[in-house]
């Protein structure tokens, strides 16, 4: 499922997503400036160790970009994209990966969703400029 959205938009998902060691309740996005900020609400986490978040633009392969430690059941997560920082109008697509016995299969991601982005001219220079060095 591909959504688009304009910066200060975000989707929610209401109802609830089950995945191998987790029941999602909510999952949010959305461009806050020069940031992206993704949110979700698990009900009940079973031997779950952690969530791994994932990017990509349309054309792109996704690639991990964080981690946050599951905190057990009825938690709400959040985690800042800070390096989001293409040309203006790009479009990101996420995705949420459960992490149960050390290892991450395809059927423990959540669905795929996207944001359309447009950081300040500041941002996207230093993002070029980061760039250089990698």
């Amino acid at each position: 499922m591909k959504i688009r959205f304009l910066t200060y938009f975000a989707l929610i998902f209401t109802a609830s997503i089950i995945f191998a060691g987790a029941i999602i309740s909510t999952l949010e996005i959305s461009s806050e400036g020069d940031n992206i900020k993704i949110v979700w609400h698990s009900t009940q986490e079973i031997n779950l160790k952690e969530y791994v978040i994932e990017r990509k633009t349309y054309n792109g392969a996704f690639a991990e970009i964080g981690r946050e430690t599951a905190k057990g059941d009825n938690t709400t997560y959040v985690f800042v994209d800070e390096n989001a920082f293409k040309t203006t109008g790009t479009l990101y697509i996420y995705r949420i990966g459960m992490i149960e016995n050390g290892q991450i299969s395809p059927s423990t991601y959540s669905s795929e969703i996207s944001v359309s982005h447009n950081p300040s001219p500041v941002k996207r220079t230093w993002g070029s400029i980061k760039a250089l060095f990698r």
